[in-house]
């Protein structure tokens, strides 16, 4: 009997079986592997792979999977156990769908089990058209959300992964777009530190996230798929992530084409490969033979790279036999289930945002409407509820077809697109307009008017997106684009009672309608059936607890230049004007009552904890779901400090009369500030801390009616430096 070779060993490491397997490969075979599509080496018994694939808030592009609201819906949520969950659903209808797309012989793109996401980038501006993909504008909210999705998708068996996860996009990466094969990020140590890194940090040391995906644009003069100060210095070295490195699709060839850091395709990819990117998304590393021909790569570095991606394959179990593996009986049915489907219309219920409720319009009760009319371009749009990197759904339900099934046959419903979502007319050879009339007759005949109105991925979204008052897929302002505004003012004369539903990926700048119209909800691409927790939530079946993961700009003049990475006046961390809608709020069809907040020690020595602890209480008529917020205030820092920042969140359900005690600790890491260098340093002084459903601001206050409560604490003796 012949001997087993070591990489075929599963009693061995992953680690020497993979290093056994490379070093058994000849220098062709190894460049192969290097690129995504990685044929097979039959002589090894390696298969074919295809390492792209996407699981954004659902597995995207191969076929029916359930999709969850977008990712910024998803983040709306504050929850960090319900994104675990999602992603735990995600990664299992991934294996399900690998399995039998195996069984088949079909190893494709994205029919593998390495998905690109989640995109952790740090939505600073909203005229950003990516910005839907991610968790928001916050640090702390993304890092734990970010954490908990990789731990959802890449599970919890000891040895082998269920699926990898891909934290994208390394570093300082969120437009513009139409520059970002050629854009130089130029951030301070300060903000690179305290704004752009800690959800990459966490990522890796935290959740132990299998990939990280390389940006686009250069950060401080180097391309990030090449960058030796974050993927050498930073990732590797001062992280210890030992994960393989995937480049952007198509970013190595930027580095000579768009960037003119190199100048020949060889030259690009021995600066990605010496640097720490493992696979290419694109072919430019075919050209690693001459670039170890010309003596610019050697084979050890190239091994290094194949190791890594080899020892990737094998945490997903590729190189052993489906009984040691634990997520390989995983039945096709998964895909799209109805116990599937129906938590994601259970997530699409948590995502919603209430912005507004004069007078409490909202609930509406069916039992007093004989008629209702629908109006507004995403009111029966399928592209409206699954945002961008979808799936195919099994099943639709737009808030049409939502509201329509709700009320039965009982309530008449009018329906009317009343405009294009951009563009002037629906009809191509009709005058301008040509809808508005038939919108406004239908408001006329209704009790109340449900306005579905924003935008959707076709016009915010990536590069190549191309519509009028967009670039390339990042917004130009902040306005209802096309003649939504004209629209909806139009049917507002009418009189009636209207709801605004916003569907979108991002803030918009709803001015006139937050002084106008009576009640405004935020749906986010709320999913593939997002029309019926849209109509459950209109007509009260449960009460809304989304809150802001943006800022709500009151215009988009107050920004600063798109292209400026610096900190100074964004989000609600640095911003000096009121907000219109502010960072961390939602109402709820209840109120909650804060108090008795207490700190557990008045002094902190450094290097301690400080624990705090608050009481809330369901004030209100109805049962609902609370997101209580913990921000954190340096009241003495020696250098420019966030005004306040958001430090722990945690998700209560009360019902009425209800109360309950919540408890936070914070650590001396999270006291600490980042100072012009780039450094961690706890600081001696006063800190306040504010615990509450929204931020301590004022506009926050107002528009709430309820207050945070407040307490402080002393850090005592001298500065001292932590570690990142």
């Amino acid at each position: 009997m012949s001997e087993v070779p070591a990489y075929k060993n599963e009693s061995l490491s992953f680690e020497e079986r993979a290093k056994d397997l490379v070093s058994r490969m000849t220098l062709e075979e190894k460049v192969s592997q290097t690129v995504y599509t990685s044929p097979a080496v039959p002589r090894l018994g390696i298969p074919s792979y295809n390492w792209w694939n996407e699981a954004l808030h659902g597995v995207a592009r191969a076929g029916v999977a359930t999709m969850f609201p977008q990712a910024i819906g998803m983040a709306a949520t504050f929850d960090e156990e319900l994104i675990f969950k999602i992603a735990d659903v995600i990664s299992t209808e991934g294996r399900a769908k690998y399995h039998e797309y195996q069984r088949k012989n079909d190893h494709g793109i994205y029919k593998g089990l390495t998905f690109w996401s989640p995109n952790i980038n740090i939505f600073r501006d909203p005229r950003w058209g990516r910005g839907h993909e991610t968790y928001g504008e916050d640090p702390y909210l993304t890092g734990r959300l970010g954490v908990a999705f990789i731990k959802g998708i890449q599970g919890d068996d000891k040895k082998y992964l269920k699926a990898a996860a891909c934290a994208k996009h390394f570093a300082v990466h969120s437009g513009p777009e139409y520059e970002r094969h050629s854009f130089n990020a130029v951030v301070s140590q300060k903000d690179l530190r305290e704004t752009y890194l800690p959800a990459f940090k966490e990522a890796v040391k935290e959740a132990g996230v299998e990939s990280v995906m390389g940006a686009y644009n250069r950060t401080n003069g180097e391309p990030c798929c090449g960058s030796k100060t974050l993927l050498n210095d930073i990732l590797r070295e001062e992280w210890g992530f030992n994960g393989h490195v995937t480049s952007d699709c198509w970013a190595i060839k930027d580095f000579h084409e768009g960037h003119m850091v190199t100048r020949t395709a060889p030259e690009s990819v021995a600066l990605a490969i010496n640097n720490g990117c493992d696979v290419n998304c694109g072919n430019m590393y075919l050209n690693l033979n001459i670039a170890y021909n010309e003596g610019m790569v050697t084979e050890e570095t190239i091994d290094r790279a194949v190791t890594r991606l080899m020892v990737s394959r094998m945490k997903l179990g590729m190189f052993d036999s489906d009984d040691k593996v634990p997520y390989t009986n995983i039945p096709y049915e998964k895909n799209g289930c109805k116990e599937h489907r129906e938590f994601a219309v259970e997530v699409a219920k948590k995502s919603m945002v209430l912005l507004k409720n004069e007078n409490s319009l909202l609930p509406l009760d069916k039992s007093k409407i004989k008629s209702i009319a629908v109006i507004g371009p995403n009111a029966d749009s399928r592209d409206a509820l699954i945002g961008n990197y979808f799936g195919t759904p099994s099943r639709y339900v737009t808030v049409l077809e939502g509201i329509s099934e709700y009320v039965g046959d009982d309530v008449r419903v009018y329906y009317s697109q009343g405009c294009p979502l951009s563009g002037e007319k629906v009809e191509r050879l009709a005058e301008p307009g040509d809808r508005i009339a038939e919108a406004v007759s239908a408001a006329e005949r209704a009790d109340v008017v449900v306005m579905c109105m924003g935008l959707d991925a076709n016009i915010e979204g990536e590069e190549a997106h191309v519509s009028s008052g967009f670039s390339r897929g990042d917004k130009t302002d902040l306005n209802l684009p096309g003649l939504q505004q004209q629209l909806l003012e139009a049917v507002h004369k009418t009189g009636k009672p209207i709801v605004l539903v916003l569907l979108t990926g991002s803030a918009l700048a709803v001015k006139w309608a937050d002084s106008n119209i009576p009640a405004i909800v935020l749906a986010w691409y709320p999913g593939a059936e997002g029309g019926k927790a849209v109509a459950s939530m209109l007509f009260g079946e449960y009460s809304p607890s989304g809150r802001l993961p943006v800022t709500f700009y009151k215009t988009s003049e107050e920004l600063p230049d798109f292209r400026n990475y610096a900190m100074k006046s964004r989000t609600y961390r640095y911003m000096e004007n009121e907000a219109l809608y502010p960072f961390g709020f939602g109402l709820s069809y209840t109120r909650f009552e804060y108090s008795d907040i207490k700190i557990n020690k008045e002094k902190v020595g450094a290097g301690e904890s400080v624990e705090c602890s608050v009481k809330v209480r369901n004030a209100g008529k109805c049962e609902s779901e609370e997101v209580v917020q913990l921000y954190l205030k340096d009241v003495e820092a020696s250098v420019v400090v966030p005004k306040w920042q958001l430090k722990g969140v945690r998700k209560l359900n009360l019902k009425p009369g209800e109360q309950k005690e919540v408890k936070f600790q914070l650590s001396p890491r999270q006291i600490a500030l980042i100072n012009d260098e780039g450094k961690c340093i706890l600081e001696p002084g006063v800190f306040e801390v504010y615990i509450g459903g929204s931020q301590p601001d004022k506009r926050s206050q107002a528009l709430t009616g309820t207050s945070v409560v407040k307490g402080t604490f002393e850090v005592t003796g001298s500065a001292l430096e932590l570690e990142y």
